[in-house]
């Protein structure tokens, strides 16, 4: 087979993120990308980026609505049988644009943009939960060589969150939806990022407010998540953290795997700024917990 790199990005606004995202394309030169939060409806997707991303190789699996949700996938390595949506999962009311799959040279690639939950026991959490459900049973029903790559909208343990104690009471860390998590990868998908780098500090996304990234205040929600058959393949797993810097980011990072070499050689996860800074618990907040 040959050497495959697989990125997913959370970019906030495709249109935003046009500037950063297409220097990054040709900086990374990924193989197959997820995006995520387009915000984009299909044909002003294709407008926006058909003739940029040809010039690139890709082909585009996109499936978006206007100003919310919306994900894509661009691959160089063939995109079939592609999927908009979870069949038969559910809306709020209505089918949101949260998913599309493919198959990208020999691995079912599924983008997800999970819903966002807002708060624990609201009719949003349910959905949330309904979703994350519906999105294993589509898992389930497919080929072991698949990955599931996006913004899952939920810190794993509390060892992807800078202090357990800021996000008590809220989304992302609460029982529920680790479970629901755990029991979408149980169907035998391996977390790559945090196999390859366990005990790390390593983020993938950092509030916009409160300086919160140039603190390393973080939390690790956007995720690759890889079939035996693909994880075996791994040989460097990484946040990109060097895009989440400088002027105009998304407020999520890249995550970026590559299967049978590393063509970068064995690059490292987020790494903290030099001081490395350890927060003592309890010692920060939440943005919007001061608001």
């Amino acid at each position: 087979m040959e050497p495959v790199r697989i990125a997913t990005w959370n970019v906030n606004s495709v249109k935003q993120r046009l500037p950063r995202l297409l220097p990054w394309l040709d900086e990374r030169r990924p193989d197959v990308v997820c995006l995520q939060e387009t915000k984009l409806a299909d044909d002003a997707f294709a407008e926006l980026l058909h003739d940029e991303l040809a010039a690139r190789s890709y082909e585009v699996a996109a499936h978006g609505e206007a100003a919310w949700n919306g994900v894509a996938i661009l691959s160089r390595v063939g995109l079939d049988d592609v999927v908009a949506g979870l069949p038969g999962g559910p809306g709020f009311p209505h089918p949101e644009a949260r998913a599309v799959s493919a198959t990208c040279g020999g691995i079912r690639v599924v983008s997800v943009y999970v819903p966002n939950g807002r708060a624990p026991g609201s009719e949003h959490y349910e959905y949330k939960l309904a979703w994350l459900a519906s999105l294993r049973d589509l898992v389930a029903g497919g080929p072991q060589e698949v990955v599931v790559c996006g913004d899952m909208n939920i810190a794993p343990t509390d060892d992807d969150v800078f202090d357990p104690e800021a996000y008590e009471g809220h989304t992302h860390v609460t029982a529920p939806e680790r479970e629901a998590l755990a029991e979408l990868q149980a169907l035998g998908l391996h977390d790559v990022v945090r196999d390859r780098w366990p005990g790390e500090r390593v983020f993938s996304y950092w509030d916009y407010r409160a300086g919160m990234f140039h603190q390393d205040l973080g939390m690790r929600i956007d995720l690759i998540l890889a079939g035996a058959p693909v994880a075996e393949r791994v040989r460097a797993a990484w946040i990109d953290r060097q895009a989440r810097k400088g002027k105009g980011p998304s407020d999520h990072a890249p995550v970026i795997v590559d299967l049978d070499e590393a063509p970068d050689g064995h690059i490292g996860p987020v790494v903290p700024p030099p001081s490395r800074p350890v927060v003592r618990r309890g010692a920060k907040t939440l943005p919007q917990t001061r608001e």
